[in-house]
């Protein structure tokens, strides 16, 4: 599956959801759509894990560098 951007990717999980939803494709299509919504999750999850570890922020802690997950202010 060539590289394409998360927005892309999340995009397109949605449509095969509510193609699958639907229940209009054949056996056949629904196998072929459901791999590809397969690899897409992987493709999402994998840029979410990036993502998360990006924004972790490190904290000096007793001379060790800790990593800390990025907390948004509420």
């Amino acid at each position: 599956m060539p590289e394409i951007k998360f927005e892309k990717a999340l995009e397109r999980l949605n449509e095969i959801v509510e193609d699958l939803e639907r229940g209009n494709l054949n056996l056949d299509e629904s196998l072929k759509v459901y791999e590809e919504g397969v690899k897409l999750i992987k493709l999402c999850t994998k840029r979410l894990n990036e993502a998360q570890k990006k924004i972790e922020i490190l904290v000096k802690e007793e001379g060790k560098l800790i990593p800390k997950p990025f907390m948004a202010e509420e």
